[in-house]
């Protein structure tokens, strides 16, 4: 048994060698982004790939499914806990995500940018990380789970769960890399407040969003070839810092990973013990 489990290791060791490679190229490239990639002031930002920092600020109201805070975005993940059969190995799997997918204001002082979170790798700290232990789970998560029709929740609560939930706060300090776009035009059809109040999208204010998206320089999103789209509340050292670690880590760990796999194949082999 003990043979079998230092084969199956090995196999992984040989084959998670490449995938932790490409992962640590990507962040090589993502790292070169931010790297070449100047600041701009959303005042004078330029069409095309931008790095921006700014003040979050909500276009409309947004609260959070688990905490319900008040809030700009949020995103969040329901995971299930489950063992490898043939490790015996623990490990979280994902069972469903979801986010909001409403723009935000991003406002650094010289002008407004309007943003939309779609695709993009958001790195704030997860604010809500709940586990159960199984039997049963709280209430606000079973009816979140049975407002998105989730099928599978009640045999998901019988064993371990995790409910993890990460938002961004009015008011925020982020840092944007992606790809700026000129604003829609749009005539104004209507000079109704009370019609547009009660459409419900301008909760904000109606008044207060109309005059917002006038002075709103560009639109930000995920370009359809771009490398990355980040969001985050780091500074650009420190991006750069982390994902030249992760470059590092990938690029460096993943051939050896694999040599040292496939060297451990080879012995368990030559032993005569590979899969015994």
């Amino acid at each position: 048994m003990q043979h079998l489990m230092a084969s199956l290791l090995s196999i992984g060791a040989a084959v998670g060698g490449p995938v932790v490679f490409v992962s640590g190229f990507r962040a090589m490239r993502v790292r070169q982004l931010i790297q070449e990639t100047p600041t701009s002031k959303i005042r004078s930002m330029a069409m095309g790939l931008v790095e921006i920092n700014g003040k979050v600020s909500p276009r409309s109201r947004v609260n959070a499914p688990f905490s319900g805070r008040d809030c700009a975005y949020w995103e969040i993940e329901i995971q299930v806990r489950s063992r490898e059969s043939r490790t015996g190995v623990q490990r979280w799997d994902t069972v469903h995500r979801n986010h909001s997918g409403n723009p935000f204001y991003l406002d650094d002082g010289t002008g407004l940018a309007l943003v939309y979170p779609q695709g993009a790798e958001v790195s704030t700290p997860f604010g809500v990380e709940e586990q159960t232990n199984g039997f049963g789970v709280p209430e606000m998560y079973m009816q979140y789970m049975e407002q998105q029709y989730l099928h599978l929740r009640a045999l998901w609560s019988v064993g371990p769960m995790r409910f993890r939930e990460r938002v961004l706060d009015d008011g925020l300090i982020v840092y944007v890399l992606g790809r700026a776009y000129p604003k829609a035009q749009a005539k104004v059809v209507s000079f109704d407040e009370e019609a547009l109040e009660a459409t419900g999208t301008d909760s904000i204010g109606a008044a207060r969003v109309r005059g917002r998206d006038e002075d709103v320089r560009g639109v930000v999103r995920r370009g359809t070839q771009d490398v990355a789209y980040l969001i985050s509340p780091r500074s650009e050292k420190n991006m750069t810092f982390e994902y030249g670690l992760k470059a590092f880590g990938g690029v460096v760990g993943g051939p050896l990973l694999c040599i040292f796999g496939v060297w451990c194949l080879l012995e368990l082999a030559k032993s005569g013990q590979l899969f015994r």
